[in-house]
């Protein structure tokens, strides 16, 4: 644990120093780059906070770090499916009964564009379970009124939210509008019918507002329920962060773009996780997929804010949220689908 740097690179086959201090080339995914300390700094922080993950679940105290940075500061789990609030959708939004795949698009959606749990407890303690047949968005934005002038926040930090144009004042007036205007015009059939997570991200992108980032976002989440099968090694879309993630780690990337260096990483990734201080653990089984290795770089990207400051490259310069250990009970479930010993059907108490 502690600090990490580039030295163990030297020991990777096909790499050498570069003349600039603190980069070294190598091959990644059959392609020559030129990589720098922050590389190796993100396949620590993979190790590292599965190591974090599973210390929890096996019931030990916090910290379960050395790493003073991860022990101090917020950041998402290796596996993006391990994080709260994806826990919390597929427990109690996705599989906590069975429902049509209408019904299932409207309710991530509806849970996604605010991504609180306090909200969604809010709005279903209001207003009911939310279903196409009866879905009343005048309902449900005089039910988040109560709570914004209650002085609650409605939205999660996570991501930025932009505010699409429907002629209202307050922000979420207009988002459920948005999924009004989903209802009526045929746009959720249509997510319904994606063949591909290529295809359903291209409907998502086509919905006012969402743009790439959140598109490919909510692709994953429909892609964890009962009525889409994709494969999450089919396609993969970097966000913002993670293309400052992916500069602060290559100097030079060959010529690859942003995915194409996401499903290199993949590649290559038995070779580097295994490299740390102790062999990666993966999720019951399950290897870290592309989505995975996507927030791996926005995650690496607030590490090197404050591990590897000099490799600033004129993002956001400190990690914004301090970490304070939960001490409520954790509860695993993931997509049944996915054959782990915890499902989302029946989710297990651990630790």
């Amino acid at each position: 644990m502690g600090d990490a740097t580039l030295g163990a690179a030297s020991d990777y086959s096909d790499s050498s120093p570069c003349s600039d201090r603190g980069t070294w080339r190598l091959r990644l995914g059959g392609h020559w780059v030129v990589v720098t300390e922050v590389f190796q700094s993100y396949w620590f922080l993979a190790a590292e906070r599965q190591k974090m993950f599973f210390r929890r679940v096996s019931g030990e105290l916090a910290p379960w770090t050395d790493d003073a940075i991860l022990a101090g500061h917020r950041f998402t789990n290796a596996y993006r499916a391990s994080d709260r609030v994806s826990q919390y959708l597929l427990q109690h939004v996705i599989y906590d009964r069975a429902r049509d795949v209408h019904d299932t698009v409207l309710r991530i959606l509806l849970f996604k564009i605010f991504n609180r749990i306090d909200t969604w407890e809010h709005l279903i303690a209001r207003v009911g379970e939310p279903e196409v047949s009866c879905f009343d968005h005048e309902a449900c934005a005089r039910a988040l009124d109560e709570r914004l002038e209650a002085g609650e926040r409605l939205y999660s930090a996570a991501y930025i939210m932009p505010n699409p144009n429907f002629g209202f004042s307050r922000k979420h007036h207009n988002h459920l509008a948005l999924l009004d205007s989903l209802l009526r015009d045929g746009a959720i059939p249509r997510i319904a019918r994606a063949a591909s997570l290529q295809a359903l991200y291209l409907e998502l992108l086509a919905v006012p507002s969402f743009g790439s980032f959140l598109a490919f976002q909510y692709a994953i989440d429909l892609n964890y329920s009962p009525h889409f099968h994709f494969n999450e090694m089919d396609f993969v879309v970097a966000g913002p962060g993670a293309i400052r993630g992916i500069a602060k780690c290559f100097q030079d990337t060959g010529g690859l773009e942003p995915e194409q260096v996401i499903a290199s990483m993949a590649v290559d990734a038995a070779a580097h996780l295994n490299d740390q201080s102790t062999p990666f653990k993966d999720l019951d089984g399950r290897p870290l997929h592309l989505i995975d290795y996507q927030n791996l770089f926005c995650e690496v990207d607030k590490y090197a804010r404050i591990r590897h400051p000099e490799r600033s490259n004129g993002g956001p310069s400190r990690v914004k949220q301090r970490y304070s250990p939960d001490g409520r009970p954790l509860c695993l479930g993931y997509p049944p689908k996915w054959g782990l010993r915890w499902s989302a059907e029946s989710p297990s108490r651990v630790g």
